[in-house]
């Protein structure tokens, strides 16, 4: 059997109503609910809340199918009475405020609106399927329970330290499971944690049972999806209380988007499941429930769809929803604010279907049949428009913009938006010009450059040197952005080395922050590859350079150490001491016995005239101690000692 009620918390919420899947409920991002019909493939229903965007929808939810009267009604037949009660009604829409907004499809008008029991944004509203009440999750950490009837709050609890983000009612409405990263599983009568689990590294964005069979039998699982994280866990609730951890996982491309299940009622029965991801494509399970399950399960079918162009483009899916007949799907496709539902039939045994599909001709033919509420008067050019002033004055009439380029028998063709841009000089030409935007959020920034590769704003973020600036940048990024700064990282370190200087600090505090996230992408390898060739290329020649710098290095302190304000202009050559050894003697006996005896008596007067140039010598030394010492102040030195020293 399906699950009864269906449940979105994506940045904007789309999801099918329960059971028959009749209408799509969609919120777009100013606030406004729209309705479609699967059927007729037609908006069914408009709703703009009062205060549509100060409080943006953050998650909505389709309650269960009840008998609705509609004042007197003819005698319906036994073939009729059992529609009757199949009936889908009401409408949940958590806002970012606080309050919640019951809408009413067969009404087609408010119902009642749900203050004053959150501080914080709704993150998630559940149903309970039998009883009169709605389960609220924020981010003042609280669970609010909702009595319908009276619409006030009947019970408040407080149920993790972080926020709410997810919220799902077992289907026999005994348990409720509520998760910001730690999920915890609640006994609605006593308000008690029944179990904890383990969660997930980031956010919980998505909790949906898998069975309907009893927790005492072994036989309950349920299954959470996080942001950020591209597997789907399955948890089993076992009655020894051994179950923290999860024991299946299913593998996605990206983060899980909009999930439908059909659950299993036993262990015979097979779960059958189809997730959307964020990048656009639907993927198909079927897995038996029976115990733990050591790899995680791949896709049995995955669903892709891409236009019909010569260089095809993907269009995303936005929901889809399983039917009893396990080929057939129905699918919600294109933008979100005319999305395209068409009900196909898949083949299951092939692991890989591209449907294609012409979304742009299907939106034109919608938008040409639709009449437009505004009409644009047409003004000739040779009419003439009175105002009040001057007698007689004549006003010059411009004519509409782009009506000098229209040709005869188009007078009544409407231009493009292009055309008008193109007329006003709102195209790429005349943008140039405009302020840039100003923000001191260099995320938001960074994020911004990234996305439109607008290389002014990212010069303007990459030129800071301030560590902790980038430290808390790189820190606020969103994930997905972490992979294009890499390469964005990569590509400016090939370039100017003072530019690699700067992009070095980036690159230390994305592996600092991101590491793990760098870690669990599949083809990191090749995505990383030129930035470890290069860098190993340049790790290279570091030894080398290493070795030049130490030398410098010493060279220049050398250089530094001596005193640069001793410059030698003349050189002085007079002795100021000379000292002599007392074993003279013996090195000139030494040295006489390698002359010869010829010059003997010449050697003798020589020997008398050094002796004499000796004396004066000493003398010369004397005189100058003499000096040195009364200018020092030791003038009073014994007369003695002088002699001693002579």
């Amino acid at each position: 059997m399906a699950a009864d009620g269906g449940s979105s918390s994506s940045g904007q919420p789309c999801v099918f109503s329960p059971k028959l899947h009749q209408y799509l409920a969609l919120c777009a991002q100013d606030g406004r609910l729209r309705i479609w019909n699967t059927d007729s493939k037609t908006l069914h229903q408009e709703y703009v809340p009062s205060a549509h965007l100060s409080a943006t929808c953050t998650c909505i939810s389709w309650g269960p199918c009840r008998t609705v009267k509609e004042g007197p009604q003819r005698k319906k037949r036994k073939s009729e009475a059992g529609h009757a009660g199949e009936q889908v009604d009401m409408l949940a829409l958590g806002t970012a405020v606080g309050s919640i907004i019951i809408y009413s499809t067969v009404k087609g008008a408010l119902h009642c609106t749900l203050d004053g029991g959150h501080s914080g944004g709704v993150n998630s509203v559940q149903w309970h399927p039998k009883d009169s009440l709605l389960y609220s999750g924020s981010d003042d950490t609280h669970i609010v329970e909702w009595d319908l009837q009276t619409g006030k709050t009947r019970c408040k609890w407080k149920a993790d330290r972080s926020s709410v983000t997810s919220m799902c009612v077992s289907p026999d409405g005994k348990l409720l499971l509520s998760a910001g990263q730690t999920i915890k599983m609640w006994d609605l009568e006593t308000k008690e944690v029944y179990r904890k689990f383990t969660g997930h590294a980031t956010a919980v964005t998505t909790l949906r049972f898998a069975t309907t069979r009893p927790p005492e039998t072994n036989g309950l699982y349920f299954l959470s999806g996080a942001s950020h994280d591209r597997l789907l866990s399955v948890w089993q609730v076992r009655e020894d209380g051994k179950d923290k951890n999860s024991v299946v996982s299913f593998t996605l491309t990206d983060e899980p988007q909009h999930i439908d299940l059909i659950t299993s009622c036993g262990k015979e029965e097979a779960l059958r499941l189809a997730v959307v991801c964020k990048d656009g494509q639907l993927h198909l399970f079927e897995h038996f429930l029976n115990g733990p399950c050591k790899k995680p399960l791949s896709p049995t079918c995955t669903v892709q769809m891409s236009g019909v162009e010569d260089t095809p483009l993907p269009i995303p899916l936005l929901a889809t929803a399983l039917t009893k007949d396990t080929s057939s799907l129905l699918l919600a496709y294109g933008s979100r604010l005319q999305p395209v539902m068409e009900r196909v039939e898949v083949n299951t045994a092939e692991r890989h279907v591209c449907l294609s599909r012409d979304v742009h001709s299907t939106l034109s033919l919608t938008m040409e049949t639709t009449l437009s509420k505004v009409k644009t008067p047409i003004v000739n050019s040779k009419s003439k428009v009175l105002l009040p002033g001057l007698p007689g004055h004549q006003a010059p009439v411009k004519a509409p913009l782009g009506s000098e380029k229209r040709k005869k028998g188009t007078d009544t063709k409407e231009m493009s938006i292009e055309e008008r841009l193109g007329e006003i000089g709102l195209s790429e030409g005349g943008a140039k010009g405009a302020p840039s935007l100003q923000t001191d959020n260099f995320a938001v920034l960074l994020v911004q450059g990234l996305e439109s590769k607008d290389a002014n704003i990212l010069n303007k973020v990459f030129q800071t040197r301030k560590d902790v600036l980038i430290k808390k940048t790189v820190s606020r990024l969103p994930l997905p952005a972490i992979l294009p700064l890499v390469e964005e990282i990569t590509k400016r370190m090939q370039g100017h080395p003072y530019t690699a200087v700067l992009m070095v600090r980036w690159l230390k505090a994305v592996l600092i922050q991101h590491t793990s996230y760098l870690s669990s992408l599949p083809d990191l390898v090749s995505q990383l590859g030129v930035l470890y060739h290069m860098i190993e290329s340049r790790v290279k020649m570091f030894h080398k350079l290493s070795k030049l710098h130490g030398k410098l290095y010493l060279f220049m302190t050398q250089v530094a150490t001596s005193d640069p304000d001793k410059k030698v202009t003349d050189v002085d050559h007079t002795a100021k001491l000379v000292y002599e050894e007392e074993s003279s003697d013996e090195d000139e006996a030494s040295g006489d016995e390698g002359l010869p005896d010829e010059d003997s008596d010449n050697w003798e007067e020589e020997e008398g005239m050094a002796d004499e140039k000796m004396e004066c010598q000493d003398k010369e030394a004397d005189e100058g101690l003499r000096t040195e010492l009364k200018e020092n102040g030791d003038s009073d030195m014994d007369p003695g000692n002088e002699s001693e020293e002579e």
